[in-house]
């Protein structure tokens, strides 16, 4: 008697792949790699009611970065808040970080995090990690981009990029604030390499182009004529402002007086920097001058995401 055995045709289509990038999160070697994006698009759309409503329109993710529903402190026809969230809390050798955020025309929005986000020691084979960062606002949309504070470990390496582009008529305002090693457990940040560039675009074209490296190897890091020995920086920038002088005036008059920090505008910005060692002064600085600027900017007056006092 003969014997038949049937064999299942095999199904490519069920096979599954494995590309070495998809693998590489996995992966300990120079080629680490985990990479996680978030995209979101906002707009402004009635309620129903006659009500202009500023809506999360769309949003897409990859990996672990997410949002909490939208927030609306200031009523529901007032500013959208909304929370970046990634639940890790840190960047670790081979994380790639992507987001992108986009405000239509009328839209008004404000982006925070609930916590500071951490940059962590490099691996043994020094791979780095990279948060990129883009933002678009439309003619007559307003956003508030005010990210809690960034804490770079010793030892932290990868690139940092920021970049926003407005439309003619966009209003924005935002914050990075940088505090390097961790002075209150007496790990000062001695190694590792950091870039950072940031670029503000209106219809295209540079308002302010920025780029920095940060390495304690780097006589810049020391000098007097660089970071001088500092631990905390923060930018703080604002466009839309009717009064640009008005505004600078307002802030010297208002701030705490010390030479930490420094107010200018170039070209429609109005630039805030600070350069220390406490990053709780940092911070208080730059909420002071965002809750001043604010109704300057707006005509409303400065809501405190509630994330922030929890």
């Amino acid at each position: 008697m003969t014997v038949f055995q049937r064999v299942a045709p095999v199904d490519q289509r069920t096979e599954p792949v494995h590309s070495p990038e998809q693998d590489s999160g996995h992966r300990f070697d120079p080629q680490r790699r985990w990479a996680a994006a978030l995209s979101l698009g906002f707009d402004l759309r009635s309620d129903g009611s006659g009500n202009a409503i500023t809506r999360l329109a769309r949003r897409k993710h990859h990996g672990p970065l997410r949002v909490q529903r939208p927030f609306y402190p200031e009523g529901r026809n007032g500013c959208c808040h909304v929370y970046l969230l990634h639940p890790p809390g840190g960047l670790v050798s081979g994380d790639e970080l992507r987001i992108d955020a986009t405000v239509e025309e009328g839209a008004h929005v404000l982006l925070t995090t609930p916590a500071a986000a951490k940059l962590y020691k490099a691996d043994s084979h020094g791979v780095a990690w990279g948060q990129h960062t883009r933002l678009h606002v439309a003619s007559n949309a307003t956003l508030e981009y005010l990210p809690q504070e960034t804490l770079a470990f010793d030892g932290s390496r990868g690139e940092q990029t920021t970049t926003i582009e407005l439309q003619t008529g966009a209003k924005c305002l935002g914050w990075e604030i940088l505090a390097l090693g961790r002075p209150a457990s007496q790990l000062p940040f001695t190694s590792g390499h950091m870039e950072q560039r940031f670029q503000l675009r209106m219809d295209g074209q540079p308002l302010w182009l920025e780029r920095q490296i940060m390495s304690p190897q780097h006589r810049r890091f020391k000098g007097p004529w660089g970071q001088g020995g500092a631990t905390v920086q923060a930018t703080l920038w604002v466009v839309g402002l009717e009064n640009e002088a008005a505004a600078i005036e307002a802030l010297r008059a208002a701030l705490p007086a010390n030479p930490r920090w420094a107010v200018t505008r170039r070209r429609g910005v109005v630039l805030l920097r600070y350069l220390g060692q406490e990053r709780n002064e940092a911070w208080a600085i730059c909420q002071q001058a965002w809750e001043l600027l604010r109704p300057l900017l707006t005509g409303k007056a400065a809501t405190v995401p509630r994330i922030w006092l929890t």
